[in-house]
């Protein structure tokens, strides 16, 4: 792929944009040697303003979410991508979510370009652990664990039962749920379902991966080591 092609893929402008940025001396070697549009160079060895370039495609990247962002690319309130570099929100092919946080549910959200590792993450074949710790308005009445764990429950408007889920009270108010698949507000929906409200989400953990000490807000790259962890702890 052509450098021009390369670098307006990973959203840093427009192909027009790009080719100023070669006339202007701004894309160079790891040495500091301008670089020019037809040059033959490894990824690895390109600079943009000093700074190396992007992964290439095939991007994946862990993100502590927060509360009050939506997982959309367009949205009149705060976008889970203005917590990432402008240029992420601009790559092609897009980095897209890896499934869905509400708006009022916080924590760990995968992100990639890749859409065959997307598929692969979100497939029901995958059987991926996802740990949610929920917060309720009102006290566990004590069966709880029991029916979510039979396979039976039946969610409002729906005909198919959920699978059997993993239920662990931490506080009189406070459960953290193991599901392995990922039905519309399905956590919420759960405890409705016996008879209470979620009041605060947040998921800490999806498959073998979780989200360590990275802070509210912030992201990191994933590389295979973290890709194998999140498979060997999700079946």
């Amino acid at each position: 792929m052509k450098l021009v092609k390369l670098i307006a893929n990973l959203g840093y402008g427009s192909r027009k944009d790009v080719t100023a940025m070669f006339r202007e001396g701004r894309i160079t070697d790891a040495d500091g040697e301008v670089l020019y549009a037809d040059d033959k160079v490894e990824h690895g060895a390109i600079r943009i303003d000093g700074e190396p370039l992007d992964a290439p495609a095939g991007l994946v990247l862990m993100l502590h979410k927060p509360v009050g962002y939506t997982c959309s690319t367009k949205d009149p309130g705060r976008v889970i991508y203005d917590l990432l570099p402008p240029r992420f929100r601009l790559r092609s092919p897009l980095l897209s979510p890896v499934g869905r946080l509400d708006r009022d549910t916080s924590g760990l959200l995968l992100m990639t370009d890749d859409g065959a590792l997307l598929h692969r993450i979100v497939s029901p074949k995958a059987k991926l652990a996802k740990v949610y710790d929920a917060t309720l308005a009102q006290d566990l009445r004590g069966d709880e664990a029991e029916v979510f764990a039979n396979g039976t429950l039946l969610l409002e408007s729906e005909t198919t039962p959920l699978h059997p889920a993993k239920l662990e009270v931490l506080g009189p108010r406070l459960a953290r749920l193991t599901l392995t698949e990922g039905r519309y507000h399905q956590v919420r929906r759960m405890f409705a379902a016996v008879g209470n409200h979620v009041e605060a989400l947040h998921r800490p953990r999806i498959g073998g991966l979780d989200l360590g000490e990275l802070p509210a807000g912030q992201w990191r790259a994933l590389g295979p080591r973290d890709l194998d962890t999140l498979f060997g702890g999700g079946q």
